[in-house]
């Protein structure tokens, strides 16, 4: 029996290919970085050929270490929202990939709230009207590349987000699909009704023969021949949603929190799409049968990215890895405040005019204080989503399962259960983002008999509790509102 699941991991910065065995111990890896392009300021771009490049470099490294007759199935986990246009004939993009973080379709946003759809875009979709999500980036893409919509609409043109790039050219464009969880990004899929909404395609001229076929997360998507045997495509599941199933957040009420490039905190709402009214979103958490899931979500766009802003534009440290020492040079921020609005605010602000600020600085501020005050502003933002999430769901949660690559910072994590009074729970494994795919594909190959099975060998590494009594909680982020507001307040003079 086939002993192996390659998992692919397709980040906003990188590409990885990871091998898990059936006891989800990762037995081979490879990663590699690609270009971030910045032609503009608030603009953001990926080439989709280059992604897919550095994916197949790290496939063909891992299958040196393992045969991949010995691979069961793959799962694909994706940066979310990323938006391709391709040509089907040719497989190649028309454009660049425009990137979650890209900020140049805030005016179509802002006409689309001024024409009043805020509340039948939320409705339908629950998300708001926002450049983070796909739709306004499709029709960018379709505006601004000649002859792109009537090409559209004569089906010679695929729109993807990169889980669909990646299937697309895995399969040798025999598979044009996604799943439910990158379809819920897409400012395009109808929660309830679970299907693409024709309305909203309609009114904003989308021609529906670009659009990808939709899945449940645990699917037989297509298969690959590219490495020699045979292998099927069991999983796809967006990133934020793959790490909810790799914590095993699957039923109501429990939560996991990201530490990435940005940090995403999902609360799964099981069969019910619970409405926020926190600034939150509504969306779908990954399916392994046709029966809908949800959950709410907040999104934090500037999380571990605020460290390497440290590291490439101040030169405070010269490895990521040594933000903690330094930040831990001093007992706190000395009263520096970082608001990392890099590119606007996410949840619960979605303010796409907001930029960063640092605060509270005098004299005898240091290098190790901003250190000190990044770290903080990462849990800070963090924070307030969980009180959003529980004003919206009515539970207080009794734990915070956390998962990426920030959360191997102690000090953070710490700072993080400080804030929030409750229990850090960190697992063994970190790599909750690939382990969901890996566990999605497993399961539709039939290496383990249930979710629980296969998750029995996943042990918590470390519980970060409580350090500080709650009213000096509520006073550092009382702080931090105040540095937020003020934030605001020159965004909007802008």
């Amino acid at each position: 029996m086939k002993k192996y699941i390659l998992a692919l991991d397709q980040g906003t910065t990188s590409s990885r290919a990871l091998v898990f065995d059936a006891q989800l111990n990762i037995v081979a890896s490879a990663q590699q970085e690609f270009t971030q392009f910045f032609p503009q300021p608030g603009w953001v771009e990926h080439d989709a050929n280059e992604i897919w490049a550095s994916t197949r470099q790290c496939i063909d490294k891992v299958l040196k270490q393992i045969d991949a007759a010995q691979i069961a199935a793959i799962g694909i986990t994706n940066q979310r929202e990323t938006t391709v246009v391709w040509e089907r004939a040719t497989s190649q993009p028309i454009h660049r990939a425009l990137v979650w973080q890209d900020r140049r379709t805030e005016d179509w946003c802002a006409a689309q709230r001024e024409a009043g759809l805020t509340d039948t875009v939320r409705a339908k979709t629950g998300l708001v009207l926002d450049p983070y999500f796909s739709a306004s980036k499709i029709d960018w893409l379709l505006n601004h590349i000649p002859n792109a919509r009537s090409r559209a609409e004569q089906g010679e043109l695929a729109f993807g987000t990169i889980d669909s790039w990646l299937l697309w050219n895995l399969t040798q464009g025999k598979a044009h699909a996604t799943d439910v969880t990158n379809a819920s990004r897409t400012l395009l899929w109808n929660l309830h009704a679970q299907h693409w909404d024709q309305d909203l395609l309609r009114q904003w001229n989308i021609p529906a023969a670009l659009l990808p076929t939709v899945h449940p997360s645990q699917h037989l998507f297509g298969e690959t021949t590219l490495f020699g045997a045979p292998i099927p495509i069991f999983g796809i599941a967006g990133d934020q949603q793959a790490a909810a199933f790799g914590q095993g957040c699957i039923a109501p009420g429990q939560a996991k929190n990201t530490y990435g490039t940005g940090c995403f905190l999902l609360l799964h709402t099981g069969a019910q799409a619970v409405a926020s009214r926190h600034g939150l979103l509504t969306t779908a958490a990954a399916q392994t049968d046709a029966t809908p899931q949800y959950a709410l979500e907040g999104s934090v766009f500037i999380g571990g990215a605020v460290v390497q802003w440290l590291r490439d534009g101040l030169g405070l440290i010269e490895k990521s890895s040594e933000v903690e020492a330094l930040a831990r040079q001093v007992p706190d921020s000395g009263g520096v405040v970082l608001v990392p609005a890099f590119t606007g605010l996410g949840a619960p602000y979605w303010n796409a005019h907001a930029r960063g600020s640092l605060l509270g600085l005098t004299r005898g501020s240091t290098r190790a204080h901003i250190a000190h005050a990044a770290l903080e502003a990462i849990a800070f933002q963090s924070a307030e989503l969980v009180h959003a999430i529980a004003q919206d769901s009515g539970q207080t949660l009794a734990a915070l399962r956390v998962d990426g690559g920030a959360c191997a910072n102690d000090l953070l994590m710490q700072i993080q259960a400080d804030l929030l009074g409750i229990p850090v729970e960190r697992p063994r494994v970190l790599e909750s983002t690939a382990l969901g795919a890996a566990l999605l594909a497993g399961l539709g190959a039939g290496l383990w008999p249930s979710h629980a099975a296969a998750l029995a060998s996943i042990a918590i590494e470390r519980t970060f509790t409580p350090q500080i009594p709650a009213a000096q909680a509520a006073e550092k982020m009382q702080r931090w509102q105040a540095a937020v507001r003020a934030t605001l307040q020159f965004a909007d003079r802008g």
